[in-house]
């Protein structure tokens, strides 16, 4: 499985699994469902109340169809951040490289790329370009600086297996403060974690740092306890016991 690394708003760089050609193409073939089910049903209707035959309707069934299909992925992408209902039915969203929020534009230039990448091409020109690049990206992720990420493995992913922990009866949580934090916070430290464990770098270490200050803040400790390793270790520990 190939894999990218985000960098998100703290600075600290956590690693998705990359959405593969079938994840793609199985979203894309159910969004184009969706649009082609409300199409011909708005097709129908439209009809019945002008009392036009679908003869007089060619050019609505030849060009419509394909700005719907541009309309619905940017829309649906806009409103449900980076997931149209194919992308989240397959668990996968759009991503910026650089770890910010797509904008209005990348969502604009990748529906508008899918003319090339998947309605002219038959989707040979996308099928292409995500088994050739590096990052899995299409016309229209290269030129909107995007990808797509694999999200339905990390939604599924339970905090409680992260280690392996009693229960209260057997361990004295010391910060009975993190119940303020969510899961995904706590995943968060986890990754924190294991980016440090595994690369022990100037940059690791610093998001490392900043992520101790910042929970110790919000614990308001008195200070940030020297051994941050060991505080986030404690901080992980404490949620899973005091939530579970």
């Amino acid at each position: 499985m190939h894999t990218i690394d985000l960098k998100t708003a703290q600075n600290v760089v956590i690693q998705y699994d990359l959405a593969t050609v079938a994840d793609r193409m199985l979203a894309f073939l159910l969004d184009i469902v969706i649009v082609f089910v409300v199409y011909y049903l708005g097709i129908i209707i439209f009809s019945f109340l002008i009392k036009f035959s679908f003869e007089n309707l060619g050019i609505l069934l030849g060009l419509l169809p394909i700005c719907l299909v541009m309309l619905y992925h940017f829309f649906s992408e806009v409103m449900a951040g980076g997931q149209s209902l194919g992308k989240r039915a397959m668990g996968i969203k759009v991503v910026r490289l650089d770890g910010e929020e797509p904008s209005l534009s990348d969502y604009l230039l990748r529906a508008v790329f899918l003319i090339i990448d998947v309605l002219f091409s038959i989707g040979f020109i996308a099928v292409l370009l995500i088994s050739a690049t590096k990052k899995h990206q299409r016309l229209g992720d290269l030129t909107a600086n995007t990808t797509v990420i694999r999200v339905k493995s990390m939604s599924a992913f339970q905090l409680q297996r992260i280690m392996s922990i009693g229960t209260t009866e057997d361990y004295e949580p010391q910060y009975a403060g993190v119940r303020i934090f969510t899961e995904q916070d706590m995943l968060l430290v986890k990754q924190t974690l294991n980016r440090f464990r595994l690369y022990k770098n100037d940059a690791h270490r610093k998001a490392l740092d900043e992520l101790s200050a910042r929970i110790a803040d919000q614990l308001q400790l008195p200070k940030t306890p020297r051994d941050h390793v060991q505080f986030l270790k404690t901080v992980l520990r404490d949620y899973i016991v005091l939530t579970r």
